[in-house]
């Protein structure tokens, strides 16, 4: 796992190595984003609070997935507004149960809703812009915005 992270920056090294029990405890807030090996994840422990982004390659070092991690750590503040936690998985020997629940082929990125409802497969990396805009068009982002209008707060 920490292989992975090598490649990045401290924020997102910290970021995944503290949140596992964050996680766990359900403490995470939605200003930050979290990044998780998904051996530790439960999609069922995000219900009505964060909107997981899977990442999936067969490997730390398919390019796709650097790709895609790079993307992701441009753009953290993004993901954070948007409740997003991101769980990742490079070990296909794993089992995980979010490799049996997404059935990923090599690299794969999956977005799903705070329903637990899959919205988004994709292939090959997307940035965060396209996947902001995905999410913002979904009614129950729509109204988490209409009531932060409402509230005053932005």
């Amino acid at each position: 796992m920490t292989r992975v992270f090598s490649k990045f920056s401290g924020l997102l090294l910290a970021m995944a190595l503290a949140a596992p029990a964050a996680a766990q405890e359900a403490q995470t807030t939605p200003e930050d984003p979290v990044v998780l090996g998904s051996i530790d994840a439960n999609l069922n422990d995000f219900l009505w609070h964060k909107r997981p982004l899977v990442i999936f390659a067969d490997s730390a070092e398919d390019p796709r997935f650097l790709q895609q991690m790079q993307y992701i750590e441009a753009r953290l503040d993004d993901l954070a507004e948007r409740d997003v936690v991101v769980l990742i998985d490079t070990d296909p020997a794993s089992g995980s149960e979010l490799r049996e629940a997404l059935r990923p082929r090599g690299f794969m990125l999956a977005l799903i809703s705070k329903d637990g409802t899959v919205i988004l497969r994709k292939p090959s990396p997307w940035s965060v812009r396209e996947i902001s805009r995905t999410i913002d068009k979904q009614p129950l982002r729509e109204q988490e915005i209409r009531d932060r209008r409402a509230a005053g707060q932005g």
